[in-house]
């Protein structure tokens, strides 16, 4: 008897250029540079005789299928992401591919975010998932808008400062 699992919620499939041209140049550099080098590695560790306790050769086929399984995935993903182009009509307003600004109403902390893709969110960065609470709750609002976002610590106030693109 299996263990039944809900189906996780599909991400969007939009990105930017740049995110775009990243994950293609991590598919190259995977599949031309990393996995041949491995493989390499991989034979030579198998050539040096009983595999059933050679620690390099255990060690470069799990490698190896970490590597064959990225490749898979962004083999699959990258045809069917969009590459949004260019600036929203109505650049007042927080669309994908926004850099806002944003206050704590509460505490008035200021943080910056950049809307984008979920292939591409970097919290260090400040890149937020378009599929985030957060981005969903500021989507199509304008500066010096009031919203409120479910967050992990809670329900938070939060005003906008800026906008740009």
């Amino acid at each position: 008897m299996s263990r039944w699992r809900p189906p996780s919620p599909s991400s969007t499939a939009i990105i930017t250029r740049d995110g775009f041209e990243k994950l293609k140049s991590e598919l190259d550099h995977l599949w031309h540079t990393l996995r041949p080098e491995v493989v390499k590695a991989l034979a030579a560790a198998a050539a040096e005789g009983d595999r059933s306790e050679n620690a390099e050769y255990t060690y470069r086929k799990k490698q190896l299928g970490e590597i064959d399984r990225r490749v898979r995935y962004l083999s699959k993903r990258i045809p069917a992401l969009k590459v949004a182009e260019g600036a929203p009509a109505d650049r007042e307003a927080v669309f994908f591919g926004a850099r806002i600004e944003l206050e704590n109403v509460d505490s008035g902390e200021a943080v910056i975010y950049r809307i984008v893709g979920p292939d591409e969110t970097d919290a260090r960065a400040g890149w937020i998932s378009i599929d985030s609470p957060l981005a969903r709750a500021v989507l199509k609002k304008r500066v010096d808008d009031e919203f409120e976002a479910e967050l992990p610590g809670g329900r938070t106030r939060f005003a906008i400062v800026s906008v740009e693109y």
